[in-house]
């Protein structure tokens, strides 16, 4: 079962986080571990940490390989965290820093096997990949449907696996809580109905869907993954750093590259955006610098050539 939330991922992941009686109900320890790894997204460790902080339990980051290259290793590497005390493995589909697609389906299978709760970030992942929720297991998983799927901002999803969503209570109590006029599903009664709200973002996304199914869209995504892969070699030629991984199984629409060592990613991002009009994420990342590029259907080979010349035109 699906619910949409028209606050995106930021709505629906604390609706999962925070709002879900698992620590009362599930974890009998002290000091129970809430699992991730060290290329999570910023805001997802925060509420991580806000929580845990607030509940005792430990919120425990394992640090991924500096290079990706056999998926079992990355799966050992995570699980050599795993300890007697983990209740919640929680991890990205696909990586925000490093834009790397983890083998979740390999990991949520072990997490089931073990009795953990898995709590997916899927934020990059609805249009860029294939998702089978059902298929997947996970126990929970949310997605924004406003990056890849080309819907509004504000559309996006949290999915919970039916034996686990009489955990979820909503963040907003109100006419779904206890309705009146009670639907098949309690999860949805209360997680869509909750006040007041403008539902027009999540109501577009079967719009976007058949603008998918109509534009042939699988096409769409290897003619960008293809361009991207281009674009890739001539960043890490500027950059003269190593890639962090091959291509298969690791990469998708994105691609992260480190900066040259020493360069300002902050200096360099206001370079490109101010005087070539390149808007990419440029940031700091496990102690250096890094460029993050996506390759979308609209992108164009000119938008990758402005930003090829911009970061030629940057002196340190």
């Amino acid at each position: 079962m699906i619910t949409l939330v028209k606050e995106g991922f930021s709505r629906g992941t604390p609706a999962t986080i925070d709002n879900v009686n698992w620590w009362d109900n599930n974890f009998n320890c002290s000091h129970p571990v809430v699992l991730a790894t060290d290329h999570e997204y910023g805001a997802v460790d925060r509420t991580w940490q806000f929580l845990c902080e607030k509940a005792g339990a430990r919120y425990v980051r394992q640090p991924l390989p500096r290079q990706f290259d056999d998926p079992a290793e990355v799966v050992a590497a995570i699980w050599s965290g795993v300890s007697e005390r983990t209740r919640v493995l929680a991890i990205s589909h696909l990586t925000s820093p490093s834009a790397i697609v983890l083998p979740i389906a390999t990991l949520v299978a072990k997490a089931r096997q073990r009795g953990l709760i898995t709590v997916i970030d899927g934020a990059h992942a609805p249009g860029q990949l294939d998702l089978d929720l059902h298929a997947l297991g996970a126990d929970f998983y949310t997605g924004n449907c406003h990056k890849w799927l080309l819907a509004p901002k504000g559309a996006a999803f949290l999915y919970a696996r039916q034996d686990q969503q009489h955990l979820v209570e909503p963040l907003v109590v109100s006419w779904g809580w206890r309705s009146e006029h009670p639907g098949p599903s309690r999860f949805v009664d209360e997680q869509e109905w909750t006040g007041t709200r403008d539902p027009s973002a999540y109501l577009s996304v079967p719009a976007a869907l058949d603008f998918y199914r109509t534009h042939d869209w699988p096409a769409v995504r290897r003619d960008c993954r293809a361009r991207l892969l281009e674009a890739r070699e001539k960043l890490l030629a500027w950059s003269g750093a190593e890639a962090l991984c091959r291509p298969d199984p690791w990469l998708a629409q994105m691609v992260a590259v480190p900066l040259p060592l020493g360069m300002d990613p902050d200096a360099l991002g206001r370079h490109l955006r101010e005087n070539h009009q390149v808007e990419i994420p440029v940031y700091s990342f496990r102690g250096s610098g890094w460029l993050r590029l996506s390759v979308q259907g609209y992108n164009t080979d000119a938008d990758i050539a402005a930003l090829l010349i911009g970061l030629e035109a940057f002196t340190p």
